[in-house]
């Protein structure tokens, strides 16, 4: 039964309009203006079901949002039927609205242009309640109340939508001071690791400089001959010192260039004086195994580089080839020019290295796993300051290796 008139209804329609919904009760208070009704429900639309969203409730209790599967009968009342005048259906048994024990019905679609989203159900306890003029009467207003609700369910996504965008731009700014005090923490502590190991490297160095500066003495025999065994123990003294003295270098340099605080001092020198020096620093230690050094210099020439980088990398490709070459075994220095660079290659008849691990080896602390390298003490920093070195240059490093084929360190530095 309606309240107004099918005139007053259509002067009422325009004030369904006049105010925004601020929940479903305002829905339903504006239809008791046109319709009797002791309860309503609002239902959503999914491909096979329907959802609660909106229940106005005299003496029910409903869970907003619970869903109802729907067969393909009520799929067509629902998408392709009219609105009808309900006493008892299916729908209303599926939807657990028989437990209100009410007898009249009315049911009208929501849809915007022509495209259902859902369905209003109003219900009262007396039989054969509603007329035509009721369901004429609903189906008017469920055609605004469906933009109005539409416009009501994007204004809540939106306001979720935001919500989550505030919610995920402050927990990426709490993320990223967290990271930036995190990462803070960790150049702090990697400057004080970097500084310890400088400071503990150089204090390592002055007593092992004086301890192969007197074997170096003792070796000359200048305050006294040495018998043969004599002889051995200075010369595994300094070979066991050269190599320690090494391996602090290696730490003592590493940390300087990871402080971005390695820089170049150039001048010009003979080639031919820096692989001298080196063979000579690492000849106790190609005694020890019976190693020969070859140096081959392609007609002795002047380069302008740093003298002491040079060095290093020197000594650290002679010292990885004299350690894991055989004994009794030759190392070969090879020194060449061109208009453009001078190139060093440093080859060992050694172990090799499988080609896969080639673009590994200059990793920083990389040790080759197998059987021979775990003889030999390493950083592991070596190769890792020679590229470190020659890149510094304008330069590079490479290899020639295969397992058991020996391997060719190979630096090439522009003049």
């Amino acid at each position: 039964m309606t309240l107004l008139s099918p005139e007053k209804i259509i002067e009422y329609l325009p004030c369904l309009f006049e105010t925004n919904l601020k929940g479903q009760v305002d829905i339903f208070k504006k239809l008791e203006k046109i319709l009797i009704f002791d309860e309503g429900f609002i239902y959503f639309a999914n491909p096979d079901s329907l959802q609660l969203k909106y229940s106005y409730k005299k003496r029910s209790e409903y869970n907003i949002d619970s869903i109802y599967n729907i067969d393909k009968q009520i799929k067509d009342f629902i998408f392709k039927k009219e609105g009808k005048i309900l006493s008892q259906s299916k729908l209303i048994n599926l939807l657990n609205l028989d437990n209100l024990n009410h007898k009249s019905y009315i049911v009208s679609k929501l849809s915007i242009k022509s495209t259902v989203f859902g369905i209003i159900i109003l219900s009262k306890k007396e039989p054969e309640f509603y007329k035509k003029d009721d369901l004429d009467a609903l189906n008017s207003a469920a055609s605004i109340f469906s933009y109005i609700l539409k416009d009501q369910e994007l204004s809540n996504v939106f306001k979720i939508q935001l919500k989550a965008l505030k919610d995920g731009i402050v927990e990426k700014n709490n993320a990223y001071k967290t990271i930036k005090e995190q990462n803070e923490k960790i150049l702090e502590a990697d400057k004080v690791k970097n500084e310890f190991l400088a400071n503990i490297s150089h204090e390592l160095r002055t007593p092992l400089n004086s301890i192969l500066g007197f074997a170096d003495i003792l070796s000359t025999q200048i305050y006294g001959k040495l018998n043969d065994k004599q002889s051995e123990y200075i010369n595994d003294i300094k070979a066991s010192g050269t190599h320690l003295l090494g391996m602090i270098n290696e730490v003592l340099d590493m940390s300087k260039i990871e402080a971005n605080a390695m820089k170049l001092v150039k001048s010009r020198f003979w080639i031919s004086r820096a692989v001298n020096e080196v063979k000579n620093i690492l000849m106790p230690l190609a005694i020890k195994k019976r190693i020969s050094l070859n140096a081959d210099i392609d007609n002795d020439f002047e380069v302008f580089a740093d003298y002491q980088k040079i060095q290093q990398i020197l000594y650290n490709l002679v010292s990885n080839a004299i350690k894991y070459s055989p004994e009794n075994d030759i190392v070969d220095i090879a020194v060449l020019c061109n208009n453009e660079c001078f190139r060093i290659a440093v080859h060992d008849n050694g172990i090799g290295i499988d080609p896969k691990y080639h673009g590994k080896i200059f990793a920083k602390f990389v040790q080759l796993d197998n059987a021979y390298t775990k003889k030999e003490s390493s950083t592991g920093l070596g190769l890792t300051i020679t590229k470190e070195l020659a890149e510094l240059h304008g330069g590079k490093v490479s290899i020639i290796s295969e397992v058991n084929n020996g391997s060719t360190f190979i630096v090439e530095i522009p003049f």
